[in-house]
């Protein structure tokens, strides 16, 4: 973990309220696992003072060395601070941190499902997971057509389920119905979204009786990233108290229910 001054090298809107940013990638950044997160210190004279969490979205070679870049909905101060920042800009990144997602290595068949901006990690999953020669499903759900991650910019090998509440992109309805069709074609599922969508998909598991591995990357806001706030505590059926930031963000499905 180190905390690097990054420069930004492309901002755009890419989607709906959504919002891709590019940086320069430290060193230290270079090692960073799908579903690990820096925190991203905003705002001049420490205004707001609290960094945000963000996944590492993708990697690319850019025009002066490997970036990285966060994608993130603009939803309050810190985020509208990020997605105004222009090439040049600076932005102070203190990662990688967390848990992030672990891919066991004799298995073929990756099922993932994002809700919503939880498409942000996953899609760095996919596009490694393709590298290796895996067979990758993604579920992408949303409110709207609005929400949906492009699938033109997934790889070709992916294939690409989306789901809308609406009805006005892919088929009617949550996630929950494709992850059920599909679970069993799956070896290995990983899932980011939001809580009542980890709810419903344990609800499947649970129904299906298949004792399929399903990785959870919550989504808690931390203030600190670290462990020392403990503002980012859950509280898994096991009992006990764990730290979203230290002890995850990645843990397995049924210890959280």
């Amino acid at each position: 973990m180190r905390s690097a001054v990054v420069e930004v090298t492309e901002s755009a809107r890419l989607y709906g309220e959504t919002h891709i940013l590019w940086l320069t990638m430290p060193e230290e950044f270079r090692h960073a696992t799908p579903g690990q997160f820096v925190m991203a210190y905003i705002g001049e004279q420490n205004d707001p003072l609290l960094g945000r969490a963000c996944s590492f979205h993708r990697l690319r070679e850019g025009r002066h060395g490997p970036e990285f870049s966060l994608l993130f909905d603009v939803v309050g101060r810190g985020t509208d601070w990020l997605a105004r920042r222009e090439p040049g800009d600076a932005v102070r990144a203190v990662g990688p941190l967390g848990r992030g997602y672990e891919p066991r290595e004799s298995v073929d068949h990756m099922l993932l499902v994002g809700g919503g901006i939880g498409c942000a990690p996953l899609v760095r999953l996919a596009d490694e997971l393709v590298e290796q020669g895996r067979e990758v499903t993604l579920v992408l759900g949303a409110a709207s057509e609005a929400g949906i991650f492009p699938p033109r910019l997934l790889p070709e090998a992916v294939e690409v389920v989306v789901a809308t509440e609406d009805g006005s992109l892919g088929e009617r309805g949550l996630v929950t119905a494709p992850f059920e069709r599909l679970l069993p074609w799956a070896d290995q599922a990983f899932a980011c979204g939001p809580n009542p969508m980890f709810e419903a998909l344990f609800g499947v598991l649970t129904r299906s009786g298949l004792r399929k591995p399903v990785q959870a990357l919550l989504e808690e806001t931390m203030a600190c990233g670290m462990g020392i706030c403990y503002g980012c505590a859950i509280f898994p059926k096991r009992g006990g108290v764990r730290l979203c930031c230290t002890d995850g963000p990645m843990f397995d499905l049924r210890d959280l229910y």
